[in-house]
């Protein structure tokens, strides 16, 4: 067996508008359809590809029972990532990954969810 991409992650929050919003608004994704369960929530796309499920609960997630440590994308555009999250006051850090031809851009969402977006070393000549 050979793994591949990331099919999915599956992020639960108290606060479903407001995720939506930030993941449309700061990376481009767009709701989209969604099976009819019977709770709360909300799909958001990366292309054709559901990447990101959002499950609407009560109240917000503990360390207990956490919403999720990170997760991550690989993406093309950094420049324009880098302008949309300092345009929004966003706190992220680049970082070189050791060893590879990826810098990272380490941000949270609004739930304080860490997320990193992989990119090839190349995009980021001029930002590093």
């Amino acid at each position: 067996m050979q793994l591949g991409k990331l099919d999915h992650v599956n992020v639960k929050t108290a606060n479903l508008d407001a995720m939506v919003a930030w993941y449309s608004e700061v990376l481009g994704m767009q709701s989209g359809k969604r099976p009819p369960f019977t709770f709360p929530g909300a799909w958001l796309y990366a292309g054709d590809d559901a990447a990101v499920h959002l499950v609407g609960i009560d109240k917000p997630a503990s360390a207990i029972d956490p919403a999720i440590e990170h997760y991550a994308f690989q993406a093309t555009g950094l420049g324009d990532l880098v302008e949309r999250l300092q345009k929004r006051d966003i706190p992220h850090t680049l970082d070189k990954v050791p060893g590879f031809d990826i810098v990272q851009v380490n941000l949270r969402d609004c739930d304080g969810n860490h997320i990193h977006i992989d990119f090839h070393s190349d995009e980021a000549a001029d930002l590093i």
